[in-house]
């Protein structure tokens, strides 16, 4: 399932069940030394006691979980697994969101957990099925990857670098910070002129500076799902923009880091319907947002 989507910038209770009904096969795990070598260093002041906010128990390394909001994802699931590196990744779960083709069939073959959702809820709807579940898994650092390849599974470790080092509450991988990176990898014109335009209003509205606010691509602390009240969002694409929206209202930290996008003809696509309510619904959040700021009209999205 995929939207459009140098230096960085900037509790366990039943089993899983997987496409079978039976208890779902664990994810690959990394050697814990090497996670926990990789979550202290950095050198910065303070990074222990930064570190210990995204490690409760600062004897364990972290554990990192990397989540798949799947829809009709089978022509490109099982290349966008082996992808991911398994020296710092400890689990990965896919949430299904009523494939019509056989992503779950593909699933069931590879060592990941899957839970396969009895109704299509929507993109927005299947991120919070990924979220919940990697908190009950006693995730640190969730890391949201479109199993349609087109973000690419390597940048993980670059991805999650700022949250282990406790710089950072949430990482997006943003295609805009490399010159000519996103249409270089094939992003549609269209699509590139609609990302600046709208990330330009973002930044002006929330005060920031980012690069680009409209990436697939994201990690995010545990610290950050407890806190900001995701399950009130939207179930549709504009989840992602109130996120974004919703970290700068309870003072987040973010940080960007440089990928690449790969558009190609498996990657998923959404329509220029979608996109318009996309783009409405990202302006609508953003006068949410600002009437929220001004006291003029409050927001459950922006309150404990």
């Amino acid at each position: 399932m995929g939207t459009d989507n140098g230096p960085t910038r900037a509790q366990r209770t039943a089993p899983e069940v997987g496409a079978s009904g039976g208890a779902a096969p664990p994810g690959r795990r990394r050697p814990r030394g090497r996670a926990r070598a990789s979550g202290l260093a950095g050198g910065h002041p303070g990074t222990l006691s930064a570190v210990a906010e995204v490690i409760p128990d600062p004897g364990r390394a972290p554990t990192v979980v990397v989540v798949m909001p799947a829809y009709n994802a089978a022509r490109t699931l099982a290349s966008t697994w082996r992808a991911i590196p398994s020296e710092v990744v400890d689990d990965v779960l896919l949430v299904d969101d009523r494939s019509h083709d056989e992503t779950l069939q593909v699933a069931a073959e590879l060592p990941i957990r899957v839970l396969a959702l009895p109704h299509n809820v929507g993109y927005g709807g299947n991120q919070k099925t990924c979220y919940l579940e990697a908190l009950r898994l006693d995730a640190d650092v969730v890391v949201m990857l479109h199993p349609d390849g087109q973000y690419d599974p390597a940048l993980i470790p670059e991805l999650i670098d700022p949250i282990l080092r406790g710089d950072a509450d949430l990482s997006l991988g943003s295609r805009m910070i490399i010159p000519g990176g996103a249409r270089r990898g094939g992003m549609p014109l269209y699509r590139f002129v609609s990302n600046k335009v709208l990330t330009r209003i973002e930044n002006a509205v929330l005060g920031t500076s980012f690069s680009e606010l409209h990436t697939g691509y994201r990690a995010y602390s545990r610290r950050f799902l407890e806190t900001v009240p995701f399950l009130r969002n939207s179930n549709d694409f504009v989840f992602d923009t109130q996120v974004i929206a919703q970290a700068v209202a309870f003072g987040m930290r973010v940080a960007e880091v440089p990928i690449e996008t790969r558009y190609h003809a498996d990657a998923s696509s959404t329509s220029m319907q979608a996109n318009i309510r996309y783009g409405l619904g990202t302006l609508a959040t953003m006068a949410r947002f600002r009437l929220d700021r001004v006291g003029i009209m409050r927001s459950r999205l922006f309150r404990p």
